[in-house]
Protein backbone atom coordinates (compact mmCIF):
# COMPACT_ATOMS: atom_id res chain seq x y z
CA UNK A 1 0.00 0.00 0.00
CA UNK A 2 1.45 3.57 -0.97
CA UNK A 3 2.10 5.68 1.43
CA UNK A 4 0.31 9.36 1.50
CA UNK A 5 2.20 12.38 2.69
CA UNK A 6 0.16 15.51 3.21
CA UNK A 7 1.05 18.94 4.01
CA UNK A 8 -0.39 20.37 7.30
CA UNK A 9 -0.46 23.56 9.13
CA UNK A 10 -1.10 23.55 13.46
CA UNK A 11 -1.83 26.59 14.78
CA UNK A 12 0.87 27.92 17.57
CA UNK A 13 1.74 31.19 19.62
CA UNK A 14 1.85 34.76 18.12
CA UNK A 15 -0.68 33.82 15.60
CA UNK A 16 1.55 31.34 13.67
CA UNK A 17 0.59 28.40 12.22
CA UNK A 18 4.01 25.23 12.75
CA UNK A 19 4.07 23.03 9.43
CA UNK A 20 4.13 19.09 9.47
CA UNK A 21 3.93 16.51 7.15
CA UNK A 22 1.24 13.51 8.02
CA UNK A 23 1.85 10.02 6.93
CA UNK A 24 -0.63 7.05 6.29
CA UNK A 25 -0.39 4.80 6.85
CA UNK A 26 1.88 5.82 9.71
CA UNK A 27 5.72 5.03 8.62
CA UNK A 28 8.60 4.09 11.64
CA UNK A 29 9.83 6.80 13.52
CA UNK A 30 13.93 7.23 12.20
CA UNK A 31 15.13 7.24 16.02
CA UNK A 32 12.61 5.19 18.00
CA UNK A 33 11.24 2.74 15.41
CA UNK A 34 7.54 3.27 16.56
CA UNK A 35 5.07 3.76 14.28
CA UNK A 36 4.09 7.67 13.55
CA UNK A 37 2.22 9.95 11.28
CA UNK A 38 3.73 13.37 11.75
CA UNK A 39 7.37 14.89 11.05
CA UNK A 40 7.19 18.37 12.62
CA UNK A 41 9.50 20.50 9.81
CA UNK A 42 10.51 23.47 12.62
CA UNK A 43 8.89 26.04 10.04
CA UNK A 44 5.80 28.30 10.57
CA UNK A 45 3.77 30.66 8.74
CA UNK A 46 2.38 33.75 9.86
CA UNK A 47 -1.74 32.92 9.95
CA UNK A 48 -2.36 36.30 9.09
CA UNK A 49 0.61 37.82 6.79
CA UNK A 50 0.17 41.67 6.37
CA UNK A 51 3.31 43.41 5.64
CA UNK A 52 5.85 42.22 2.33
CA UNK A 53 7.93 40.31 4.41
CA UNK A 54 5.71 38.58 5.64
CA UNK A 55 4.13 37.22 2.95
CA UNK A 56 7.49 36.67 1.10
CA UNK A 57 8.30 34.60 4.19
CA UNK A 58 5.23 32.38 3.88
CA UNK A 59 5.24 32.22 -0.10
CA UNK A 60 9.16 30.76 0.31
CA UNK A 61 8.76 28.41 3.23
CA UNK A 62 5.53 27.15 1.99
CA UNK A 63 7.77 26.47 -0.88
CA UNK A 64 10.35 24.77 0.88
CA UNK A 65 8.20 22.28 2.89
CA UNK A 66 5.89 21.11 -0.33
CA UNK A 67 9.85 20.08 -1.65
CA UNK A 68 10.80 18.03 1.28
CA UNK A 69 7.03 16.46 1.06
CA UNK A 70 7.29 15.40 -2.24
CA UNK A 71 10.80 14.17 -1.73
CA UNK A 72 9.66 11.83 1.21
CA UNK A 73 6.65 11.19 -0.74
CA UNK A 74 9.16 9.66 -3.32
CA UNK A 75 11.38 8.07 -1.34
CA UNK A 76 8.59 5.72 0.63
CA UNK A 77 7.00 4.90 -2.79
CA UNK A 78 9.27 5.40 -5.47
CA UNK A 79 12.44 4.63 -4.64
CA UNK A 80 13.83 5.28 -8.58
CA UNK A 81 12.33 8.77 -8.85
CA UNK A 82 13.43 9.55 -5.62
CA UNK A 83 17.30 9.21 -7.42
CA UNK A 84 15.75 11.25 -10.60
CA UNK A 85 14.28 14.16 -8.26
CA UNK A 86 17.61 13.58 -6.11
CA UNK A 87 19.86 14.53 -9.35
CA UNK A 88 17.09 17.48 -10.25
CA UNK A 89 17.81 18.60 -6.95
CA UNK A 90 21.43 18.73 -7.31
CA UNK A 91 21.53 20.38 -10.92
CA UNK A 92 18.58 23.29 -9.71
CA UNK A 93 21.09 23.71 -6.21
CA UNK A 94 23.98 24.08 -9.00
CA UNK A 95 22.28 26.62 -11.06
CA UNK A 96 20.89 28.76 -8.16
CA UNK A 97 25.04 28.62 -7.04
CA UNK A 98 26.01 30.85 -10.64
CA UNK A 99 26.42 34.55 -10.49
CA UNK A 100 23.50 36.57 -11.54
CA UNK A 101 25.30 39.83 -12.73
CA UNK A 102 28.02 37.62 -14.34
CA UNK A 103 24.72 36.45 -16.38
CA UNK A 104 23.66 40.12 -17.00
CA UNK A 105 27.00 40.99 -18.23
CA UNK A 106 27.02 38.60 -21.00
CA UNK A 107 23.67 39.15 -21.91
CA UNK A 108 25.01 43.29 -22.20
CA UNK A 109 27.96 42.26 -24.06
CA UNK A 110 25.77 40.64 -26.77
CA UNK A 111 23.80 43.72 -27.37
CA UNK A 112 25.17 46.16 -29.95
CA UNK A 113 25.43 49.73 -30.71
CA UNK A 114 23.34 52.22 -28.22
CA UNK A 115 21.34 48.91 -26.62
CA UNK A 116 24.84 47.87 -25.91
CA UNK A 117 25.63 51.22 -23.65
CA UNK A 118 22.10 51.16 -22.12
CA UNK A 119 22.53 47.53 -21.02
CA UNK A 120 26.31 48.19 -19.49
CA UNK A 121 24.60 51.64 -18.01
CA UNK A 122 22.20 49.33 -15.99
CA UNK A 123 24.94 46.64 -15.32
CA UNK A 124 26.80 49.60 -13.35
CA UNK A 125 23.83 49.99 -11.68
CA UNK A 126 23.05 46.40 -10.62
CA UNK A 127 27.19 46.05 -9.84
CA UNK A 128 27.01 48.95 -7.14
CA UNK A 129 23.37 47.43 -5.52
CA UNK A 130 25.27 44.37 -5.19
CA UNK A 131 28.66 44.92 -4.98
CA UNK A 132 29.22 42.53 -8.29
CA UNK A 133 28.13 39.54 -6.62
CA UNK A 134 24.59 38.03 -6.60
CA UNK A 135 23.08 34.35 -6.67
CA UNK A 136 20.55 33.23 -8.84
CA UNK A 137 19.56 31.52 -5.55
CA UNK A 138 19.24 34.83 -3.63
CA UNK A 139 16.74 36.58 -5.99
CA UNK A 140 13.69 36.78 -5.30
CA UNK A 141 10.75 39.56 -5.37
CA UNK A 142 11.80 41.24 -2.56
CA UNK A 143 15.70 41.56 -3.70
CA UNK A 144 13.79 43.31 -6.92
CA UNK A 145 11.35 45.32 -5.33
CA UNK A 146 14.85 47.29 -3.31
CA UNK A 147 16.34 47.26 -6.59
CA UNK A 148 13.85 49.06 -8.04
CA UNK A 149 13.58 51.26 -4.99
CA UNK A 150 17.85 51.74 -5.28
CA UNK A 151 16.90 52.86 -8.73
CA UNK A 152 14.13 55.67 -8.33
CA UNK A 153 16.46 56.98 -5.45
CA UNK A 154 20.03 56.27 -6.20
CA UNK A 155 22.21 59.28 -7.35
CA UNK A 156 22.98 59.56 -11.17
CA UNK A 157 26.63 58.24 -12.17
CA UNK A 158 26.79 61.42 -14.39
CA UNK A 159 27.15 63.56 -11.59
CA UNK A 160 26.63 62.84 -7.60
CA UNK A 161 24.38 65.75 -7.50
CA UNK A 162 21.60 64.74 -9.15
CA UNK A 163 19.10 61.54 -8.87
CA UNK A 164 18.88 58.89 -11.67
CA UNK A 165 16.38 60.66 -13.77
CA UNK A 166 12.79 57.79 -13.65
CA UNK A 167 12.74 57.40 -17.05
CA UNK A 168 16.48 55.89 -17.18
CA UNK A 169 14.89 53.90 -13.68
CA UNK A 170 12.73 52.63 -15.85
CA UNK A 171 14.99 51.56 -18.81
CA UNK A 172 17.61 50.06 -16.72
CA UNK A 173 14.48 48.19 -14.50
CA UNK A 174 13.44 46.49 -17.99
CA UNK A 175 17.04 45.09 -18.50
CA UNK A 176 17.26 43.38 -15.19
CA UNK A 177 13.54 42.22 -16.30
CA UNK A 178 14.56 41.05 -19.50
CA UNK A 179 17.43 39.45 -18.18
CA UNK A 180 14.93 37.41 -15.81
CA UNK A 181 12.96 36.50 -18.33
CA UNK A 182 15.58 34.38 -20.37
CA UNK A 183 17.12 33.21 -17.67
CA UNK A 184 13.52 31.64 -16.90
CA UNK A 185 14.07 30.34 -20.82
CA UNK A 186 17.62 29.02 -20.21
CA UNK A 187 16.14 26.85 -17.09
CA UNK A 188 18.30 28.71 -14.92
CA UNK A 189 15.14 30.40 -12.89
CA UNK A 190 12.70 27.26 -11.48
CA UNK A 191 10.13 30.48 -11.52
CA UNK A 192 9.55 33.57 -13.62
CA UNK A 193 10.54 36.04 -11.50
CA UNK A 194 9.98 38.65 -14.53
CA UNK A 195 6.56 37.70 -14.98
CA UNK A 196 5.57 38.75 -10.66
CA UNK A 197 7.40 41.58 -11.15
CA UNK A 198 5.85 44.84 -12.52
CA UNK A 199 8.02 47.51 -13.76
CA UNK A 200 8.58 50.88 -13.25
CA UNK A 201 5.57 53.15 -14.55
CA UNK A 202 7.10 55.64 -16.87
CA UNK A 203 7.00 59.82 -15.92
CA UNK A 204 5.16 61.24 -18.58
CA UNK A 205 7.27 63.68 -20.54
CA UNK A 206 6.38 66.52 -22.51
CA UNK A 207 7.47 66.46 -26.35
CA UNK A 208 8.38 70.04 -27.40
CA UNK A 209 7.40 70.59 -31.18
CA UNK A 210 7.24 73.52 -33.45
CA UNK A 211 4.51 74.67 -35.37
CA UNK A 212 4.78 75.06 -39.39
CA UNK A 213 4.71 78.80 -38.96
CA UNK A 214 7.66 78.82 -36.91
CA UNK A 215 9.75 76.34 -39.10
CA UNK A 216 9.27 78.83 -41.58
CA UNK A 217 11.04 81.54 -39.63
CA UNK A 218 13.78 79.51 -39.01
CA UNK A 219 13.89 78.83 -42.82
CA UNK A 220 14.55 82.48 -42.98
CA UNK A 221 16.53 83.24 -39.80
CA UNK A 222 19.76 83.24 -40.33
CA UNK A 223 22.64 80.52 -38.09
CA UNK A 224 25.85 80.86 -37.27
CA UNK A 225 26.22 77.52 -37.93
CA UNK A 226 24.54 76.42 -41.43
CA UNK A 227 25.43 72.73 -41.43
CA UNK A 228 23.72 72.51 -38.34
CA UNK A 229 20.71 74.64 -39.38
CA UNK A 230 20.58 72.32 -43.25
CA UNK A 231 20.30 69.08 -40.15
CA UNK A 232 17.76 70.25 -38.44
CA UNK A 233 15.10 71.67 -41.20
CA UNK A 234 16.20 68.32 -42.56
CA UNK A 235 15.45 66.45 -39.66
CA UNK A 236 12.01 67.95 -39.20
CA UNK A 237 11.13 67.18 -42.55
CA UNK A 238 12.17 63.44 -42.56
CA UNK A 239 11.35 62.86 -38.61
CA UNK A 240 15.20 61.20 -38.82
CA UNK A 241 17.21 61.43 -35.47
CA UNK A 242 20.71 63.20 -35.53
CA UNK A 243 22.74 60.09 -34.83
CA UNK A 244 21.05 58.94 -38.54
CA UNK A 245 21.50 62.07 -40.22
CA UNK A 246 25.27 62.21 -38.58
CA UNK A 247 25.86 59.41 -40.02
CA UNK A 248 24.02 59.08 -43.23
CA UNK A 249 26.52 58.74 -46.35
CA UNK A 250 25.41 59.71 -49.78
CA UNK A 251 25.75 56.12 -51.35
CA UNK A 252 22.78 55.88 -49.66
CA UNK A 253 20.53 57.83 -51.00
CA UNK A 254 19.13 57.40 -54.38
CA UNK A 255 16.31 59.05 -57.39
CA UNK A 256 14.07 57.10 -58.41
CA UNK A 257 12.40 58.35 -62.05
CA UNK A 258 8.34 58.78 -60.81
CA UNK A 259 8.82 58.10 -57.60
CA UNK A 260 11.24 60.40 -55.78
CA UNK A 261 14.26 60.67 -53.53
CA UNK A 262 14.51 57.41 -51.36
CA UNK A 263 17.08 56.75 -48.11
CA UNK A 264 18.55 53.36 -47.81
CA UNK A 265 19.91 52.68 -44.62
CA UNK A 266 19.75 50.86 -41.21
CA UNK A 267 18.80 52.33 -37.91
CA UNK A 268 21.16 53.31 -35.68
CA UNK A 269 19.34 53.00 -32.36
CA UNK A 270 17.07 49.78 -33.59
CA UNK A 271 19.68 48.47 -36.38
CA UNK A 272 15.99 48.19 -38.53
CA UNK A 273 16.62 48.30 -41.99
CA UNK A 274 15.06 50.86 -43.93
CA UNK A 275 14.09 52.57 -47.78
CA UNK A 276 12.65 55.69 -46.22
CA UNK A 277 11.09 57.81 -48.76
CA UNK A 278 12.19 61.85 -48.27
CA UNK A 279 10.74 64.63 -50.07
CA UNK A 280 12.22 67.25 -52.84
CA UNK A 281 12.59 70.04 -49.98
CA UNK A 282 14.36 67.32 -47.68
CA UNK A 283 17.14 66.59 -50.00
CA UNK A 284 17.56 70.24 -50.80
CA UNK A 285 19.14 70.52 -47.79
CA UNK A 286 21.87 67.57 -48.08
CA UNK A 287 23.77 70.34 -50.46
CA UNK A 288 26.13 69.31 -53.08
CA UNK A 289 26.12 65.36 -53.81
CA UNK A 290 29.64 63.83 -53.11
CA UNK A 291 31.27 60.63 -53.47
CA UNK A 292 28.91 57.56 -52.60
CA UNK A 293 31.07 56.91 -49.19
CA UNK A 294 30.88 60.46 -48.30
CA UNK A 295 28.87 62.07 -45.30
CA UNK A 296 25.70 64.32 -46.69
CA UNK A 297 26.27 66.46 -43.13
CA UNK A 298 30.04 66.37 -43.30
CA UNK A 299 31.33 67.79 -39.70
CA UNK A 300 27.90 67.28 -38.05
CA UNK A 301 28.62 67.60 -34.21
CA UNK A 302 26.88 67.19 -31.07
CA UNK A 303 28.29 68.88 -28.25
CA UNK A 304 27.44 71.87 -25.49
CA UNK A 305 29.16 73.83 -28.06
CA UNK A 306 27.04 73.29 -30.96
CA UNK A 307 24.11 73.27 -29.25
CA UNK A 308 24.75 77.35 -28.56
CA UNK A 309 24.30 78.07 -31.84
CA UNK A 310 21.07 75.98 -31.95
CA UNK A 311 19.84 78.00 -29.38
CA UNK A 312 20.86 81.79 -30.58
CA UNK A 313 19.23 80.55 -34.00
CA UNK A 314 16.03 79.34 -32.17
CA UNK A 315 16.03 82.50 -29.65
CA UNK A 316 16.90 85.11 -33.22
CA UNK A 317 13.73 83.85 -34.94
CA UNK A 318 11.90 84.65 -31.83
CA UNK A 319 11.07 81.53 -30.74
CA UNK A 320 10.99 80.97 -26.38
CA UNK A 321 10.42 77.30 -26.55
CA UNK A 322 13.10 75.36 -25.34
CA UNK A 323 13.89 73.49 -28.13
CA UNK A 324 16.76 70.76 -28.58
CA UNK A 325 18.12 69.07 -32.25
CA UNK A 326 15.48 66.18 -31.42
CA UNK A 327 12.63 68.77 -30.84
CA UNK A 328 12.38 68.29 -34.73
CA UNK A 329 11.95 64.94 -35.10
CA UNK A 330 9.37 65.59 -32.44
CA UNK A 331 7.88 68.39 -34.38
CA UNK A 332 8.26 66.21 -37.78
CA UNK A 333 5.61 63.48 -36.10
CA UNK A 334 3.24 66.16 -34.83
CA UNK A 335 2.59 68.52 -37.99
CA UNK A 336 2.22 64.36 -39.71
CA UNK A 337 -0.36 64.15 -37.37
CA UNK A 338 -2.42 67.42 -37.85
CA UNK A 339 -2.04 66.77 -41.59
CA UNK A 340 -3.99 63.35 -41.31
CA UNK A 341 -1.34 61.09 -41.57
CA UNK A 342 -2.37 57.68 -39.61
CA UNK A 343 -0.57 57.18 -37.01
CA UNK A 344 0.85 53.79 -38.10
CA UNK A 345 1.97 55.04 -41.13
CA UNK A 346 3.94 57.80 -38.69
CA UNK A 347 5.11 54.94 -36.54
CA UNK A 348 6.72 52.86 -39.57
CA UNK A 349 8.84 56.15 -40.51
CA UNK A 350 10.19 56.95 -36.66
CA UNK A 351 11.46 53.12 -36.68
CA UNK A 352 9.30 52.89 -33.70
CA UNK A 353 9.25 49.14 -32.54
CA UNK A 354 5.96 50.01 -30.49
CA UNK A 355 2.97 51.77 -31.70
CA UNK A 356 2.66 52.93 -28.11
CA UNK A 357 5.55 54.99 -28.60
CA UNK A 358 4.23 56.90 -31.38
CA UNK A 359 0.36 57.15 -29.68
CA UNK A 360 2.12 59.97 -27.02
CA UNK A 361 1.92 62.03 -30.64
CA UNK A 362 -1.57 62.01 -31.05
CA UNK A 363 -1.81 62.66 -26.99
CA UNK A 364 -0.42 66.02 -28.20
CA UNK A 365 -2.34 66.43 -31.01
CA UNK A 366 -5.71 65.70 -29.45
CA UNK A 367 -4.53 68.51 -26.48
CA UNK A 368 -4.07 71.14 -28.92
CA UNK A 369 -6.92 70.53 -30.49
CA UNK A 370 -9.00 70.77 -27.21
CA UNK A 371 -7.28 74.15 -26.68
CA UNK A 372 -7.75 75.77 -30.36
CA UNK A 373 -12.00 74.31 -29.46
CA UNK A 374 -12.32 76.16 -26.17
CA UNK A 375 -10.72 79.15 -27.64
CA UNK A 376 -13.70 80.38 -29.69
CA UNK A 377 -16.40 81.71 -26.97
CA UNK A 378 -19.93 82.74 -26.76
CA UNK A 379 -21.03 85.75 -24.44
CA UNK A 380 -24.61 84.41 -23.40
Amino acid sequence: MATKVTLRKKKISKGRQSLYLDFYPPIPHPDTGQPTRREFLGMYLFEKAKTPIDKQHNTENLKIAESIRQKRENFLNKPEIYSQYEKEQLRVKELGEQCFVAYFRKLANKRKASNHDNWISALNYLEKFTGGKWRFADLNEKFLEDFKEYLLTTKSNRSDKVTLSRNSAVSYFNKVKAALKQAFKDDILQTDLNAKIQPIKAAETRREYLTIEELNTLVKTPCSNNLLKRAALFSALTGLRFSDIQKMVWGELEYIEGQGYFLNFSQKKTSGIEYYPISDQAFSFCGTRGESGAKVFEGLKYSAYHNKHLFQWIGAAGISKDITFHCFRHTFATLQLFNGTDIYTISKMLGHKDLKTTQIYAKIVDDTKRKAADKIKLDF
